[in-house]
C-alpha cells in the first residue's frame, strides 16, 4: 500500500465513460474503483477484501473494464498478481530484489529512456507497466551492488514499501 491520498471518486467521471460504453454504473462497479483509489497499490484480492460484499469475480471483471476505460492501470511488482492503481497516478515503480520494498519514483526518471526507445528503434514504451527491478541501499553491498552477505542486510531497507 502506498499511503497516498487519491481524490474521490467523481462519479460523472465513471458515469461518462461507462455511458459512452452503453453500460451503466453499479454499486460494485464505483466500489471497486473507489477501492483502487483508496489503496493506491492493490493486487485484485486486496481489493476484494476492502469490498468484501463483491465476489471475487465481480472484483477481476471490474478492474477489466476499469482498465478499458482508462481509470486504472496495473502493473507488475513481483510474480505474484498485477497491482492497480489509479490511472492518474503516474509513476515508475523500483522493487527491491531481495526485501521487496516498492518506492514510487517519479515518471520523468525513464524519460531518456522513453525518448531513446521512440527515436532509435520507433519502440513506443508502455510507462505503466515500466517495473525497474534491481536492490536497494539495505540490501545491497555498497561495492558491488550484489545481494549483501547473509545476516548484514537491513531489516527496515532504504525504501518505503508502498
Amino acid at each position: 500500500m502506498s499511503g497516498h491520498h487519491h481524490a474521490p471518486v467523481t462519479g460523472p467521471d465513471l458515469a461518462e465513460r461507462l455511458h459512452s460504453r452503453g453500460l451503466r454504473v453499479t454499486p460494485q462497479r464505483a466500489r471497486v474503483l473507489e477501492a483502487v483509489r483508496n489503496l493506491g497499490h492493490a493486487t485484485p484480492e486486496e481489493i476484494f477484501e476492502a469490498v468484501p460484499e463483491v465476489d471475487l469475480t465481480t472484483v477481476y471483471r471490474t478492474l477489466e473494464l476499469l482498465e478499458e476505460l482508462e481509470l486504472v492501470r496495473h502493473t507488475h511488482l513481483d510474480h505474484g498478481a498485477p497491482a492497480f492503481r489509479p490511472a492518474e497516478d503516474d509513476h515508475v515503480h523500483v522493487v527491491c530484489h531481495d526485501c521487496g520494498a516498492v518506492v514510487d519514483a517519479p515518471a520523468a526518471l525513464a524519460d531518456d529512456l522513453e525518448r531513446r526507445l521512440r527515436d532509435e528503434r520507433g519502440f513506443w514504451l508502455d510507462r505503466a507497466h515500466l517495473t525497474i527491478f534491481g536492490r536497494c541501499a539495505g540490501c545491497a553491498d555498497p561495492h558491488t551492488g550484489q545481494a549483501r552477505s547473509p545476516g548484514t542486510n537491513n531489516p527496515t531497507g532504504a525504501m518505503r514499501k508502498t
